[in-house]
């Protein structure tokens, strides 16, 4: 495996340690910040390949940590939240993480989501890379350079999002439940909440659609899933 990095965001020294080991061990190399101001000085200092980020961080929380790191870019990021923290969780999804990890949590499940969220952020398949760009009336999508445009304006969508997108765009009028949305953007769908794919989908059409309230492209199948009408 190439050198993979990834930044764990943990204030707890316990969990921040336990999390290194697994993540060593599967041949990650690994740095900690124990609050959310020494996250963003490695962040600027070395961008990771991932973030995994603890909500609750003393000073600067997960939320602002978020924030910084999605107005610079596109980086994943694996929130690490408590049970009782629904609200800060949507929110987390909504600013723009990628997937998120309930405390307390099986290490090996950690590595797991680490390791799908890295596979899907850094799409190599032969089929994508000769995929030719979808151009509808107002949007037009591109695999190759992963740019999204509305009626000529570019788009700053995460790579979830992308990766959302161009599987429902590739397969129009399809509808697709939630679980295999989850399967084919997420890599997985067994531990993940069905929700973070509402969430995803609402923040897409706010970025794409002219009422997002409305949408043309990314629509609701009630009771089933979603599909993209072109």
């Amino acid at each position: 495996m190439p050198d993979v990095s990834i930044l764990v965001v943990e204030d707890e020294p316990a969990v921040a340690e336990v999390v290194s080991l697994y993540l060593r061990r599967a041949g990650y190399s690994v740095r900690v910040a124990n609050t959310g101001q020494a996250a963003l000085r490695e962040i600027d200092h070395q961008p990771p390949a991932l973030i995994i980020l603890d909500l609750m961080l003393p000073g600067l929380d997960g939320l602002a940590v978020t924030r910084y790191v999605r107005e610079r870019g596109d980086t994943p990021i694996i929130m690490l939240t408590a049970r009782s923290q629904e609200t800060d969780r949507i929110a987390g999804l909504e600013m723009g993480a990628d997937d998120y990890v309930t405390k307390p949590f099986s290490p090996q499940e950690l590595v797991s989501r680490v390791r799908a969220v890295l596979r899907r952020a850094r799409p190599s398949g032969a089929s994508e890379v000769n995929e030719r760009a979808l151009t509808f009336d107002d949007l037009s999508i591109d695999p190759q350079t992963r740019l999204v445009t509305v009626r000529g304006a570019e788009k700053t969508l995460t790579a979830k999002e992308f990766d959302l997108l161009w599987l429902l765009a590739r397969h129009p009028r399809q509808v697709f439940t939630r679980d295999q949305l989850l399967e084919r953007v997420w890599g997985m769908a067994k531990y993940i909440d069905p929700g973070t794919v509402t969430v995803h989908v609402r923040r897409l059409r706010e970025k794409i659609e002219d009422d997002p309230s409305n949408p043309q492209h990314l629509q609701t199948a009630w009771g089933v899933g979603y599909k993209f009408e072109p």
